[in-house]
């Protein structure tokens, strides 16, 4: 029942947060101030999500192999490498530590 309760809470706050898209007045966005915090929150949020997918196991913190792939993606995207090579590098590179660890 509590899977169902978070459900219904982040569908409620969502759509809170798109209603208050359009309730803003255009004005409080123009700042300079709201637009770096518009430009740099997809970033924050990817850092998370990339941190906590990748170091996270459950409860634990844990290095992997997919911190490994992580590594390997960031010095190809670094590199300017493009991206379906750094996908596949990281992968690559992530099953191959998984498959020597054991």
């Amino acid at each position: 029942m509590s899977l169902l309760v978070a459900v219904v809470v982040a569908s409620a706050g969502c759509a809170a947060l798109k209603f208050a898209g359009f309730v803003v007045p255009a004005r409080a966005l123009d700042s300079g101030a709201a637009k770096r915090v518009v430009e740099a929150l997809p970033i924050a949020l990817l850092s998370g999500l990339i941190a906590v997918s990748t170091f996270g196991a459950g409860q634990h913190l844990t290095l992997a192999s997919r911190a490994a792939g992580l590594l390997v993606a960031v010095l190809l995207v670094m590199r300017r490498a493009p991206f379906l090579v750094v996908v596949v590098a990281a992968c690559a590179v992530a099953a191959a530590v998984h498959a020597v660890s054991g």
